[in-house]
């Protein structure tokens, strides 16, 4: 039997070790090295940036938010690749903003493209060097719809406006004894009917929920207040004329005719592009836009088609002396608030025709 060569297997140990020495001397080079940089760049100086949700990154003076953004995969719009041309990418500061150099001319010019506000800034245009804390403003997956500029009152604002509210009554129960393509069909109609009659006096149609319509008027600035009151009751007028001639057109179709309920405030509310992706619209948001709402339900406590606020009659100039007025409580409101029932609106007067009271 032979026996194995001694020295050969000496060698080989001997390698062996060599090769371990080697890797365990690169290891600690390479974590030297690490600890060197950063020893630097702690004298250099990092800035941390902070994103919404607390999330917080570190980095040294240079890159760009949008490039910070990038390598530590936080979501950031940037349609045009960073060449400070789309402003998809734009953020709002919310910490740091005086610590930050001014805007060159070019992204003065986008911004201003787009309305932007003081406190906005193109993330790939700036370059930090103290801490900030940033909101980017886009989606992740915007479009270059978004980089196109956007009339004011589409952006988010407060504004008195008017907003009505309509709703069927009984169509649950109507729609039930239907085919479904019977249902859709005299939605479809009964909507084209009121939405027309909503655009006709210049009002804006906000969306059509189940049944009901809710619409809003004045939203922006060619339109005042005053103006806003007497276009909303225009429409209930013009929708409660829409639903006689449809009820017309319907009647072989249905059992009893459709009846609506319609109601309108006025006041201070949010008004803005609202939503996600394809889902976005201009809306309104707030206690005035509620309260319409609650006006709307109560035409089937007094049996009416129409519940007016009394603040609405004002501003609109209008004279609905004919109609009572009269105190009521509004859920979700402490005060009261004072109305009127109209048992129908076609009996009101066309808006620009209408008796106005002395100012």
């Amino acid at each position: 039997m032979n026996l194995p060569d001694r020295s050969g297997l000496a060698a080989l140990q001997a390698l062996e070790r060599q090769i371990y020495w080697w890797f365990g001397s690169f290891l600690m080079l390479t974590l030297a090295a690490r600890e060197v940089r950063a020893l630097l760049e702690r004298r250099r100086g990092l800035v941390r940036i902070t994103y919404p949700g607390g999330r917080e990154v570190e980095t040294t003076p240079g890159p760009t938010i949008l490039d910070v953004s990038q390598l530590h995969a936080i979501p950031h719009a940037s349609v045009c690749g960073g060449r400070g041309r789309c402003s998809t990418c734009r953020v709002r500061i919310t910490q740091g903003i005086e610590t930050l150099p001014a805007p060159s001319t070019g992204e003065t010019a986008v911004l201003a493209r787009v309305g932007a506000a003081p406190n906005v800034r193109l993330a790939c245009q700036v370059r930090p060097t103290y801490d900030v804390a940033v909101v980017p403003l886009l989606p992740p997956t915007a479009s270059p719809r978004e980089s196109r500029p956007r009339p004011a009152h589409l952006q988010g604002r407060e504004r008195e406006i008017a907003i009505l509210f309509a709703d069927l009554r009984g169509f649950t129960m109507l729609s039930e004894k239907k085919l479904p393509y019977d249902v859709v069909f005299m939605l479809n109609r009964y909507f084209a009917a009121m939405g027309q009659a909503v655009e006709q006096a210049g009002g804006h149609v906000d969306k059509f929920i189940g049944d009901g319509v809710m619409a809003l008027f004045g939203t922006d600035d060619r339109t005042d207040t005053g103006a806003a009151c007497r276009q909303a009751i225009e429409a209930a007028r013009g929708m409660s004329l829409a639903l006689e001639a449809l009820n017309k057109t319907l009647m072989h179709d249905l059992e009893r005719p459709l009846r609506i309920g319609i109601g309108i405030h006025v006041g201070p509310a949010i008004v803005g592009e609202m939503g996600y992706a394809g889902a976005t619209t201009l809306t309104a948001i707030g206690d005035a836009v509620n309260t319409a709402s609650r006006l709307e339900a109560l035409t089937k406590d007094f049996k009416c088609e129409l519940v007016v606020s009394q603040d609405v009659a004002a501003k609109a100039g209008l004279d609905l002396e004919m109609w009572p007025a009269m105190e009521t409580e509004i859920r979700g409101r402490s005060e009261k608030l004072q109305v009127r029932a109209i048992a129908q609106a076609h009996q009101l007067p066309e808006a620009a025709g209408a008796a106005v009271l002395p100012v």
